[in-house]
């Protein structure tokens, strides 16, 4: 999850909470979360975990690990983002840890159907929309991310976007905030991942850079606490992994590219938002989706789909 990298003026709302309003609402999406995990492949079983352009292990891995899983435990930073050059990012890790704020509810208010939430971090933004009456789901690949999702009332499963999923071709919206539009430094690809995510007609809404920037990097997780140099070993979250930075300009280039419909722009408390309709694809490409994902809903019907999720 990445932050805005300005600030501006605050939109008007109030924040509520995000968890859910009941004990039974509570239960209830701890019992999803459990037979969601059930559901939830291997990297050995994953054909994409370790091969092709989308392989999600070399994108990810850094995020299953310290500094980033200790920020998220302890609900603050500090914690960078770290070019090759040394220039620093600060991630926004208390603003992520906190109730879902007036910013995040301009985006939330527009949601539709179920919401499949990707990088959902320590998952304000799942325990909101459970706690408005929506179906939704958080993925990362951060095991503290989804712990702490699950722990405030959310849903969420252990998988990057590029895993297979639930629910694929069916969701009414796909979210893309806190910077994860940077996610792979590929959003051509994460479009078109984003596409195969979502129903006909459903929505993406996705946070942009509010500088008009199209900016893909390589990047490293650093907590500021200790130099490169000063490290006794490199570990997994000093591998760097690709990112990526855009503006809405940028957005609304490779979305009309890859034949994405215009929705909304906005902006609220300095941070910009974009929503997209979901482009209809090529007759063909159409068809090996829907038999795609046909085929692993079979296979994942009775432990989620029965009850949970809208077929």
């Amino acid at each position: 999850m990445l932050p805005p990298s300005s600030s501006g003026t605050s939109s008007t709302g109030t924040s509520s909470t995000g968890t859910s309003s009941s004990g039974t609402a509570t239960q209830k999406t701890r019992e999803t979360a459990e037979a969601l995990e059930a559901d939830r492949p291997t990297p050995a079983t994953d054909p994409r975990a370790d091969t092709g352009p989308r392989g999600a292990e070399a994108r990810t891995a850094p995020w299953g690990t310290d500094p980033y899983a200790n920020a998220l435990r302890n609900g603050r930073g500090p914690l960078f983002l770290r070019r090759s050059d040394g220039w620093l990012l600060p991630l926004e890790v208390e603003r992520w840890c906190s109730d879902a704020g007036a910013a995040d509810l301009s985006a939330l208010h527009r949601c539709e159907g179920p919401v499949l939430d990707i990088g959902c971090g320590p998952g304000r933004l799942v325990a909101e929309l459970t706690a408005l009456g929506h179906r939704a789901l958080g993925i990362d690949v951060s095991e503290a991310a989804v712990a702490r999702t699950r722990r405030i009332g959310g849903s969420a499963l252990l998988r990057s976007v590029f895993d297979p999923l639930p629910g694929e071709g069916r969701w009414g919206t796909v979210l893309l905030v806190d910077g994860n539009i940077g996610i792979g430094g590929d959003p051509a690809a994460l479009l078109d991942r984003a596409a195969d995510l979502l129903s006909t007609g459903g929505l993406l809404i996705a946070e942009t850079s509010p500088l008009d920037i199209d900016e893909r990097v390589q990047v490293r997780l650093d907590d500021g606490l200790r130099a490169p140099a000063e490290k006794a070993a490199p570990g997994p979250a000093d591998r760097p992994f690709p990112w990526a930075r855009i503006g809405t300009p940028a957005l609304l280039r490779y979305a009309g590219a890859c034949g994405w419909h215009p929705a909304d722009q906005w902006s609220a408390d300095g941070r910009a938002f974009v929503s997209l309709r979901r482009p209809r694809l090529h007759p063909v490409r159409e068809r090996s989706a829907r038999t795609s994902s046909q085929s692993a809903e079979s296979a994942n019907s009775t432990p989620v789909m029965s009850s949970q999720w809208e077929r």
